[in-house]
């Protein structure tokens, strides 16, 4: 093998291994590192909704919680657990870097896994147990029993935020961007991800929720935390096999130090000429594998971050690259402003509509009844659906008449999916009317814990539609926000994703909590322990109101939002550069 074979073999895009050599292609990467990564994903989703799936009925049914605090508790739960992943995205971008940063934080995972499972089976510990319709009348739970389970559940949280920020990243470094062959890998490598999200999740919400509902909660909790444990096992085994990117630098200093640069030099006189402008040679960057970015005219006032003025402070002067990168990140915080409210109706899924299960007819044959969690199978199997025909024809037919590779731009399909909302909480309103109805024809209204004859599956369209709407809108998030981060910042663009699903599930903390208080204020609450009294149909068509008015947002921010260029455009950029000094050298 010639120095020039072995020097091609060598990835482009500045990954290394532990020791933080440089790797070759035929080594490391790839498929043959990510196989590891999509088992470990599978087995990992298993766990976390095998756990967040079914809590409402943990907490209403053994905790003995009211509804607006059970549903409030699941939803502030989930909404840090998604937070946190902006925590993991700093320590790794900053400090100990994916891998470090990915097996600490999974280890605080399986502890959390753990003493959740013996919080839910060591007698003392688990709550007391109660046969009652209505929580009021049972036993409360101790101090203890709660400090033990939510002490569990939030270290639990902690631990995710390493490594939800920080897995997928760790996938798309297997691949070098530089490579055409390997480009076109990665966008096959996010299909295989999605399906292993997928599979764990169908499990969990079938398997493992039949399991806590008729078996025990002590093995409906001890399955998954089994399952963790082989996914970290086969994570640490793919570990000879992985590429890996070196910390650059806090991302968050980095944008906090543009934008004083830029109000120090608000007042100096805008330059025109670039060279009056601060930049790296090229090969500075060549030598950490990435690539300066032009200057581009959206918030123009950061530029001045960059603008020379005598001063070489850090935190006076920037480089174009550094002022780009904070764009980038910046003009993302819209678009992800107007998937809050979408991620709060995500929230209704794990709550309400569970809770509206445990009021209907739930036998299917003899004496098998399906938990009401289980209906959470339909959306996964929706979203599954829904990907191929996407995949298969919606996007074959787009591209003939829009050109573009994807069918649709990722907003477009965000747009989609927000418009799903609407008419999935517009149908979940009027079945909720239905299911009242019920109640109301056989005088169920005041007998708690009676189920209505009426069968689960009325329900089947809402759960079915939302699997339709993430498929337009949650499975794009990632993709879109990844993409449109600088190849700096990609664990924080990646957190922007997972930050929205947080922020939704307060949001819908914060909106379940003030119209519980405002309509009981008022009269008749819209939410009681006791849903055939709520009306639960009103807070529905509250969100579909909601989503409207976010919709006529969103489409505000697209008309504006600039696609950021591709990494290619830089290569390619990049080697005009090269071709052009090497003819000036050449005359």
């Amino acid at each position: 093998m010639t120095i020039e074979e072995v020097g091609d073999d060598h990835t482009k895009d500045g990954t290394v291994d532990l020791q933080g050599n440089p790797v070759r292609r035929s080594i490391r990467g790839r498929w043959k590192a990510c196989s590891f990564l999509v088992v470990y994903e599978a087995f990992e989703r298993m766990a976390f909704y095998g756990i967040s799936s079914n809590l409402v009925i943990y907490m209403t049914t053994k905790l003995h919680q009211g509804t607006v605090k059970s549903a409030n508790n699941v939803t502030n739960w989930v909404g840090t657990v998604f937070l946190t992943p902006v925590l993991g995205a700093y320590v790794a971008d900053a400090h100990l870097g994916r891998y470090l940063t990915f097996v600490i934080s999974s280890t605080i995972y399986f502890l959390g896994m753990l003493v959740l499972t013996l919080s839910v089976s060591i007698p003392g510990i688990r709550p007391p147990e109660c046969s009652t319709a209505s929580a009021e009348d049972c036993k409360k739970t101790s101090v203890l029993q709660l400090a033990v389970f939510f002490g569990a559940l939030y270290t639990l949280a902690i631990g995710t935020g390493g490594t939800k920020a920080n897995i997928s990243t760790i996938g798309a470094d297997q691949f070098d961007e530089t490579n055409k062959k390997e480009k076109i890998q990665k966008i096959s490598f996010f299909n295989w991800w999605m399906f292993s999200i997928f599979f764990g999740t169908l499990f969990a919400n079938t398997v493992l929720v039949y399991v806590q509902d008729n078996v025990g909660w002590g093995w409906g909790y001890g399955i998954p935390t089994l399952g963790l444990a082989i996914s970290i096992f086969v994570f640490l085994l793919g570990t000879p096999f992985y590429r890996h990117k070196l910390p650059m630098g806090s991302p968050f200093l980095k944008m906090t130090r543009v934008i004083v640069a830029s109000f120090r030099k608000a007042n100096a006189p805008m330059a025109r000429n670039l060279t009056q402008f601060h930049e790296l040679p090229s090969i500075v960057y060549e030598r950490k594998g990435t690539f300066s970015i032009q200057p581009t005219k959206s918030l123009r006032f950061l530029d001045r971050a960059s603008l020379k003025t005598g001063t070489t402070d850090q935190w006076n002067l920037c480089t174009i690259t550094e002022v780009e990168e904070t764009k980038q990140m910046l003009n993302m915080l819209p678009v992800m402003f107007a998937t809050f409210v979408p991620s709060a109706t995500v929230a209704q899924v794990s709550t309400f509509f569970v809770k509206q299960g445990t009021t209907l007819n739930a036998r299917i044959a003899g004496n098998f009844s399906i938990p009401p969690a289980s209906l959470s199978a339909f959306v996964t199997v929706s979203i599954l659906v829904s990907i191929v025909l996407y995949d298969r024809v919606f996007v074959k037919i787009t591209r003939k008449f829009t050109g573009n590779p994807r069918g649709i731009t990722l907003l477009q399909r965000m747009g989609i999916g927000i418009i799903f909302h609407i008419l999935l909480m517009t149908i979940a309103c009027f079945t909720e009317r239905y299911r009242l109805k019920v109640a109301a024809n056989h005088g169920l209204i005041h007998q708690k814990g009676a189920k209505l004859p009426l069968t689960i599956f009325v329900l089947l369209p809402q759960f079915v539609l939302m699997g339709v709407a993430d498929a337009f809108l949650e499975v794009v998030k990632l993709e879109f926000f990844y993409d449109q981060a600088p190849e700096s910042m990609k664990s924080l663009g990646a957190s922007y994703s997972l930050t929205s699903l947080g922020i939704g599930n307060f949001l819908s903390s914060f909106l379940l909590s003030t119209v519980s208080k405002i309509t009981k204020e008022r009269g008749r609450g819209w939410i009681l322990n006791n849903l055939n009294e709520s009306r639960l149909d009103y807070y529905y068509l509250f969100f579909a109101l909601l989503n409207f008015v976010n919709l006529l947002l969103f489409l505000l921010v697209v008309k504006f939002y600039v696609y950021r260029a591709e990494v290619s455009h830089s290569v390619d950029a990049k080697e005009e550069e090269a071709n052009v000094m090497g003819v000036e050298e050449n005359k």
